[in-house]
């Protein structure tokens, strides 16, 4: 598989903006990847989806890691259809788990995946006063 240059991550083809991290999903090999892609095109009125990679959690304070969580993305074109139905099947935006302060679970390179920011409501920067915001 290609993969960019500043890491290991997997290079996203052409169109394929948003990554999505599936929690406890195993897909396996080639094969099985390419049947993955159709299963979602045929389960997902036909939204397209490029197989990344898939990644072993990190320990941290409350599990000992190792879930095998899979990455991939979305094409452009097809963010809009996607985005209530996975919910169903507990399919998150990687800028999400990065905004719910989940992201400590992954090496620190699938940060780059990340094509916007979510922020987050437990952080206090998010949390201050419009009125604050216009005195600085």
């Amino acid at each position: 598989m290609p993969t960019t240059v500043a890491s290991e991550n997997v290079a996203l083809q052409s169109g394929f903006s948003q990554v999505c991290v599936w929690p406890a999903t195993v897909v396996g090999g080639k094969k099985k990847q390419a049947e993955f892609v159709k299963w979602i095109e045929s389960n997902f009125d036909g939204v397209r989806v490029q197989y990344l990679e898939e990644i072993k959690t990190l320990r941290d304070d409350t599990g000992p890691g190792g879930r095998n969580d899979l990455l991939f993305a979305v094409h452009q074109d097809d963010v809009a259809k996607f985005a209530i139905p996975r919910l169903q099947y507990g399919i998150r935006w990687i800028e999400d788990v990065y905004g719910n302060k989940q992201g400590h679970l992954y090496d620190a390179r699938i940060a780059e995946y990340k094509s916007w920011d979510a922020g987050s409501v437990d952080s206090e920067d998010d949390c201050q006063d419009e009125d604050e915001d216009e005195d600085e």
